[in-house]
């Protein structure tokens, strides 16, 4: 399988005062709001280390939920939160925390499972940085 996806991003004046925005293929980002405010403090919008994490969330919780599958397991609930640390000009660590409802599955084969999509996700293997994985069978 092969597909492409796209976005843009557009900026306008300078790093500290200027406002950009952001627009997904899909547009579930329709000119969503970039600036200095929303990455490096707290503002309205979005910002390129919050859709990593989001990325990151969704590609390794999808992938999980395939590897469970391969092995006969349907999970009743698997919920991501990604944490993305931003420390002098790098992305340093990304911690997943998954907490998941899976039906008959021992804890064992739960993190065993886990830990394998951690690892082929592909937005895992793209980012070259730190990724921690805490588990959490419910």
């Amino acid at each position: 399988m092969k597909f492409t996806r796209k976005a843009n991003a557009n900026w306008k004046g300078t790093g500290m005062e200027g406002t950009g925005a952001i627009t997904t293929q899909s547009t579930t980002l329709n000119n969503t709001q970039l600036s200095f405010k929303t990455r490096f403090a707290e503002g309205v919008g979005t910002n390129p280390e919050e859709l990593i994490a989001a990325a990151h969330s969704g590609c390794f919780t999808m992938q999980l939920s395939f590897l469970l599958n391969e092995e006969g397991f349907v999970a009743d609930d698997l919920s991501t939160e990604a944490t993305v640390t931003f420390e002098d000009g790098s992305i340093t660590l990304i911690h997943l925390e998954l907490k998941g409802k899976v039906p008959s599955i021992t804890a064992e084969k739960f993190a065993e499972i886990a830990t394998k999509a951690k690892e082929i996700c592909p937005i895992s293997k793209l980012l070259k940085t730190e990724i921690t994985l805490g588990i959490n069978l419910i």
